[in-house]
């Protein structure tokens, strides 16, 4: 049986190792520790293999602190201490600016962590009635599996939210229509719970009355999707506190729908905002660019700073919700929203846009890579990048520096998502 010692993680927080010249990927595994393992899956360049006994085990390795550890795929280290998380995150930034791009920035900036339990304000649940685990199971999806996990808890969810998984079985149970309600989103705001149910048929009455009196019993907002995400209506109750998370540090309060998107994580969201408006460091009569703006969570507060933004998205829907937004906060005046495919971005479309002084990006894991490509000579001095994918900032951050003549200031992690492999990351780019 082979023997190996862990080097670091991959994307996957699965423990890397070698053996003969090939690159072992060892689930579970954490770096410096030393372990047994069986392959269970063999490529010419790469195998995968689970771990049969730990021979020396990390100093970072802890009790995991939930049941469901293992076996829910919603996390995948949680049996790594937080702070060694974060680290590792850092160092699979740093590893991928190099590996892809030969980069190395001039500065690593601290990393953004926080709490790392009761985080997680946005989560989708699956939904589906299991007779040989004993009926309606309502949680996230097995690990690598698309069968549900039997959650009864769980530790990333507000506690009035993991503790509604237990009665929510009850309720969809009850309901005429449980064969066809697949998905139950979670939306947290700062002033109420939303229940998103996709409804793939109509519920009859009583399954209607069924719902408002949970939904009374349990002080949650009840949404019903027949169709798309922009389909979702509020179902009950009808009147009271709307959904919306606030930045106090700009004095921004952003209204959402439970189905439009915002930061998993707010308490982190705020840090970050904080962060990457300090680097990008907007100052009035300036012209800056938010690309991929949605709902307005970076733009908002860079307007508060007296410069006129221009903010970019695909999704028109969330265009409109920015502008309401932009509004609702006395800010209309120095912010304009229009929609556009930014993955499609040319230097002459870039270019009709107008000068900017500065630009900040925060793309979806594709990245930016047409828009990148597109800036030109009358280029913006100073870019901040908000990612959520290190390979695609690597590769975006390649072209910055050698096609366009940026610098690469700095750059650091973003906990956004404790106990998962998730990184997110905020980068500076500068021109001389």
């Amino acid at each position: 049986m082979p023997t190996g010692t862990i080097e670091s993680l991959d994307h996957e927080a699965r423990g890397i190792t070698r053996l003969e010249g090939k690159t072992v990927f060892v689930e579970g595994a954490l770096p410096g520790e030393r372990v047994e393992y069986t392959s269970f899956r063999k490529k010419p360049s790469y195998e995968i293999a689970r771990i049969d006994r730990i021979l020396c085990a990390s100093p970072f390795r802890i009790t995991p602190g939930c049941p469901h550890f293992g076996l829910c795929g919603g996390c995948s280290m949680r049996h790594f201490a937080p702070a060694a998380q974060v680290a590792a995150k850092q160092n699979l930034l740093e590893s991928n600016l190099w590996h892809i791009a030969r980069l190395k920035p001039e500065e690593l900036y601290a990393p953004i962590h926080g709490t790392p339990e009761a985080y997680r304000a946005r989560a989708r649940l699956s939904a589906r009635l299991v007779p040989k685990k004993g009926g309606m199971l309502i949680g996230f999806h097995e690990r690598k599996s698309s069968y549900i996990a039997d959650m009864r808890e769980c530790p990333n969810l507000p506690p009035h939210i993991s503790g509604l998984l237990l009665p929510l079985r009850e309720l969809v149970s009850a309901l005429s229509i449980s064969a066809a309600m697949p998905q139950i989103e979670v939306a947290d705001g700062e002033a109420m719970t939303a229940l998103v149910l996709r409804v793939l048929e109509p519920p009859t009455r009583q399954d209607e009355d069924l719902l408002r009196r949970f939904a009374d019993h349990h002080g949650i907002v009840f949404y019903l999707q027949p169709k798309g995400p922009a389909s979702a209506f509020r179902f009950h109750p009808l009147d009271g506190p709307e959904l919306y998370y606030r930045l106090p540090d700009f004095r921004i309060e952003h209204r959402f729908s439970p189905t439009e998107f915002t930061q998993v994580n707010p308490a982190i969201n705020r840090v970050l905002v904080r962060r990457a408006i300090s680097l990008l460091a907007p100052k009035r009569g300036e012209r800056i660019a938010d690309m991929f703006c949605g709902l307005g969570n970076f733009s908002l507060p860079v307007a508060r700073s007296g410069a006129a933004v221009v903010g970019i998205e695909g999704n028109g829907e969330l265009v409109r919700r920015a502008s309401e937004n932009a509004a609702h906060n006395g800010l209309e005046n120095h912010v304009e929203y229009m929609a556009a495919n930014l993955f499609e971005m040319t230097s002459e479309s870039l270019r009709a846009l107008g000068h900017f002084d500065k630009m900040l990006i925060d793309p979806p894991r594709e990245g930016a890579v047409e828009l990148v490509k597109s800036i030109g000579d009358s280029s913006p001095r100073r870019i901040v990048y908000v990612s959520c994918n290190p390979a695609t900032l690597a590769r975006d951050a390649g072209i910055l520096i050698s096609q366009k003549g940026y610098y690469l200031r700095g750059a650091g992690v973003v906990n956004m998502f404790p106990h998962t492999s998730h990184v997110e990351s905020v980068a500076l780019f500068e021109k001389e």
